[in-house]
């Protein structure tokens, strides 16, 4: 069954997550209109594009949402705590960055935070440069995808632009884009800090390759590391503890004095 565009059984399944119940607190703390907002994400009706307005610790955050995909993103983000930062986190390495909306949340954590933002999609890139529009001189863009290593790649996708991936023909849309090795950009960033406070990795089918190309010397110099995926085992284990949060992969540095 079906209410609005939701399925009742994942609704109902949803009633013993305590995740849900976190981001059903933080929704009405953080959201301007609340109840506009659990009616979005409950039904997933509504018009769109839509505006969203959100309490941050830095002032009121309006964003442009264009579908009930990215609300999910938003609610996730903001309100179910899944890439959790705080006022310490200032270098942060955003891997899929999608319409922007992860960025405005590192973004608004503190006055000092710099994002480095990779996203290959051009509509999702227009979306990004909308959003963060108040942003300016804090985040730095790359219109590329992020795998292994450097070279042109086929990268799918589908309309809403919230799910994407390198080979993923799947999708119903393909197109050629650059791509990027993962590593130099992680050395190139620490580098020029000397650390990165978070590094967020959401590419739709490569977060496990792009983890495994981290070598233990330059994950040393990375707090926090949020992935959209689940591990059976830990594998960096020797620098960094895992927590499973549903489907992110929370790493955390088990000794901080080293960034």
């Amino acid at each position: 069954m079906q209410l609005g565009g939701r399925d009742l059984t994942k609704i109902a399944t949803a009633v013993t997550d305590r995740r849900h119940y976190i981001a059903a607190a933080n929704m009405v703390r953080r959201y301007e209109q609340p109840v506009e907002m659990f009616k979005r994400y409950l039904t997933s009706g509504g018009e769109y594009p839509a505006k969203v307005r959100i309490r941050t610790p830095r002032g009121p955050l309006e964003l442009t949402m264009y579908s009930p995909h990215d609300l999910l993103t938003v609610n996730e983000i903001f309100c179910r705590n899944d890439y959790p930062a705080d006022i310490s986190d200032r270098v942060i390495v955003d891997f899929g960055s999608n319409i922007g909306i992860s960025a405005a949340y590192f973004l608004t954590r503190n006055d000092l935070a710099f994002t480095y933002l990779f996203e290959p999609l051009p509509a999702n890139v227009a979306r990004l440069r909308d959003n963060l529009r108040n942003f300016a001189g804090r985040y730095e863009l790359q219109e590329v995808a992020v795998g292994t290593a450097d070279g042109d790649v086929v990268f799918g996708w589908e309309e809403s632009g919230r799910y994407g991936g390198v080979n993923n023909t799947e999708l119903g849309n393909t197109l050629t884009v650059p791509c990027v090795n993962s590593l130099t950009v992680l050395e190139r960033v620490i580098a020029e800090h000397g650390r990165i406070d978070i590094l967020k990795i959401d590419i739709e089918g490569l977060e496990g390759a792009v983890v495994d190309n981290i070598p233990v010397e330059v994950a040393r110099k990375i707090k926090k590391i949020y992935v959209e995926g689940i591990f059976e085992s830990n594998p960096l284990a020797q620098t960094h503890s895992l927590v499973r949060y549903h489907e992110i992969a929370q790493f955390t540095l088990l000794d901080s004095r080293s960034v």
